[in-house]
């Protein structure tokens, strides 16, 4: 599909046939988050798969949407947020592949430096970054004729506890995934002039 049609036909699939999803599918979905852009290339995003009738119905109890058990995969999107740690090594990396080379830009300009990030303020840049991972598998999904929703309403300390994760990695959203057993209707949307505030 032509990626404005993929961006026009992309809804939130709540409802999903009891059909598997490929292991190739499954592998071009997560392909396309590793190359979504994230700042400083700190390339946070981690994924856990969850495909067994367990998990997913274990993620299911974590959650008030418990139709995420029935999609063929459950992508639990999180952040490392260690990641914020291996900023001057990922910007050298930049540097040394030339990503800044002709660029008009003053990296030692005192106005322009942001004051430390506190804990809260690294957790919320990382989940920016991650979401934007997490949009590249919803577009590609809609491409191989899947669909998904966004899941940001569930028990995080439940879903850490279960899947034993390390307390650096953050779960951001629940994503099920699978072949859409619904046809919704284009959701109402503003019109563009409310999301532009201002031209100058």
């Amino acid at each position: 599909m032509e990626l404005t049609d993929v961006i026009a036909a992309r809804r939130s699939i709540r409802k999903f046939k009891q059909e598997d999803i490929s292991t190739d599918s499954v592998r071009v979905l997560l392909d396309a988050a590793r190359l979504a852009p994230s700042g400083s290339n700190l390339q946070p995003a981690r994924f856990i798969v969850a495909q067994s009738v367990a998990s997913k119905e274990a993620l299911g109890r974590c959650t008030p949407y418990k139709f995420i058990a029935k999609a063929a995969v459950i992508f639990v999107c999180c952040a490392d947020l260690a990641t914020i740690t291996t900023r001057d090594a990922r910007v050298g990396e930049l540097l040394q592949e030339g990503a800044f080379e002709g660029v008009d830009m003053d990296m030692n300009d005192p106005s322009a430096v942001s004051p430390a990030l506190d804990a809260e303020a690294v957790k919320a840049y990382l989940t920016m970054n991650v979401a934007i991972a997490i949009e590249h598998i919803v577009l590609k999904a809609v491409d191989l004729g899947l669909g998904s929703c966004w899941l940001g309403r569930f028990d995080r300390d439940k879903v850490r506890k279960f899947l034993a994760l390390d307390e650096n990695i953050y779960p951001v959203v629940l994503l099920p995934v699978g072949y859409p057993d619904q046809l919704p209707k284009a959701r109402p949307r503003f019109p563009l002039d409310k999301y532009v505030l201002k031209t100058i």
